[in-house]
């Protein structure tokens, strides 16, 4: 049996969380009293939490079968949302599995079944149609940004995982936009719905439009970023042709960035937000995969390079600055003769002063081969960098553990010494390579 912390307190005082928002409070009443529920509200107001803590208060311990299944429109959501029900301590395990990693890894993980299922549709569908795992006990079913869930899964594979759940008595919609109504399918009558998208008066978003000279705005972009300084943001584009074309502009402006978007391999792209996660660059590059569904820190400022096709999509951006209580600002570049869509509204033009300017990164990354499977946990590794590497605290920055590596963030400057220092040293009992990404 699993050593349970049934106490709601026990768990978020391990998140250390000490207080829940409005909707969070509504929330865990809302579902607790009704089997569908659907909540609205925006990207980064605690959603995952607000439908977990119901969840596994529902949970059987005794039970060896997957209880609940969480449906997540992509790889990194799946991940995040492992993640936060890892650092839970519930005991109860929890997988994710979704498209972009081998089968193996998923039929290995489910050797030893999860009671918490998170997955992509895609992905989900291929378990369920090889009966990899009993469904019969899936009492809970949660849709995580169901607008665009459904829309993944709209070949029927959604349809399909429906299908596959004759039990379910709860479920739980979410979404940070409203208007995408629930498949006729599901035929659950009309669910309750918490709505806190209009709730617009603590909102500290500024959105400000910046001219460029011309059609071509990468000097307008760099000059912006100069004058923000090192402050982290993203940068949206709408096509990848474009993305990829001002990444490399950047790289001879010797501005550190990484880059995000649907055709990056998985690891490529766990890797992006890891050294976005820990500083060793301030700018992402991306396409709207990233405007929703990613673990990374509080954004100062978001550009649109290129504005989005649909209102939606411009407020699913935008929601990855000022959130929660946070403020934030969002840049819209103007090329010369350029209209804006009739959504963006009219947003004030401020010029630029050119007075700003960019440092080189503090912080840069390392990998190590060897992870939580080789019984390495951070204090190991954090061992190793002290007396190994002869660093001092304030020298270690942050450390992600994986299933099988690490990524460890070190002062940029002694990064290459600490490389030759460390390479092909062990790490408990495994030999490691370490390196430079």
């Amino acid at each position: 049996m699993a050593n349970i912390i049934k106490e709601q307190q026990d768990i978020l005082e391990k998140l250390k969380i000490y207080t829940l928002n409005p909707m969070q409070e509504e929330a865990l009443e809302v579902i607790d009293n009704n089997d569908n529920t659907i909540i609205l509200s925006p990207t980064g107001t605690g959603k995952t939490l607000a439908f977990l803590l119901p969840l596994i208060a529902r949970l059987n311990p005794e039970s060896k079968e997957v209880q609940a299944l969480i449906i997540v429109p992509s790889r990194e959501l799946a991940i995040q949302i492992e993640h936060v029900i890892r650092n839970m301590g519930s005991g109860y395990k929890a997988n994710a599995i979704y498209g972009g990693r081998s089968i193996a890894k998923d039929k290995i993980e489910l050797k030893h079944t999860p009671s918490i299922l998170i997955g992509t549709p895609g992905r989900l569908f291929d378990h369920f149609e090889q009966e990899r795992f009993s469904t019969d006990q899936i009492k809970t079913l949660v849709v995580d940004e169901y607008d665009i869930s459904f829309e993944v899964g709209a070949d029927g594979e959604m349809k399909d995982i429906i299908s596959y759940l004759p039990n379910i008595d709860k479920r739980i919609f979410t979404s940070a936009t409203k208007g995408a109504a629930l498949p006729k399918y599901l035929n659950i009558g009309k669910p309750v719905t918490l709505n806190y998208l209009d709730d617009t008066s603590g909102s500290k978003l500024v959105v400000k439009t910046i001219v460029s000279s011309s059609k071509n705005k990468h000097n307008t972009v760099v000059a912006l970023l100069h004058e923000l300084g090192n402050e982290p943001g993203i940068i949206f584009c709408n096509k990848k042709e474009r993305l990829e074309d001002l990444s490399v502009f950047l790289d001879k402006k010797n501005i550190a960035h990484t880059r995000f978007y649907a055709d990056m391999e998985q690891q490529e792209r766990e890797r992006a937000l890891i050294k976005l996660r820990n500083g060793s660059v301030s700018i992402l590059l991306a396409s709207d995969l990233a405007s929703r569904g990613i673990d990374v820190p509080e954004m100062k400022f978001i550009i649109h390079y290129e504005i989005p096709k649909t209102e939606i999509a411009y407020t699913h951006r935008n929601g990855r600055t000022a959130r929660v209580n946070a403020k934030g600002t969002a840049y819209l570049i103007k090329g010369d003769g350029e209209v804006f869509p009739d959504f963006v509204g009219k947003a004030p033009i401020e010029k630029l002063t050119n007075t700003g300017e960019r440092k080189a990164q503090f912080w840069t990354t390392l990998f190590i081969s060897g992870g939580r499977k080789d019984k390495i946990s951070k204090g190991d590794i954090a061992g190793l960098f002290f007396k190994q590497g002869e660093i001092n605290k304030d020298q270690l920055g942050i450390i992600e553990l994986k299933p099988d590596c690490a990524f460890v963030a070190v002062p940029a400057s002694i990064a290459t010494q600490l490389c030759d220092k460390l390479n092909n040293t062990r790490l408990k009992k495994k030999k490691v390579r370490v390196f430079r990404i």
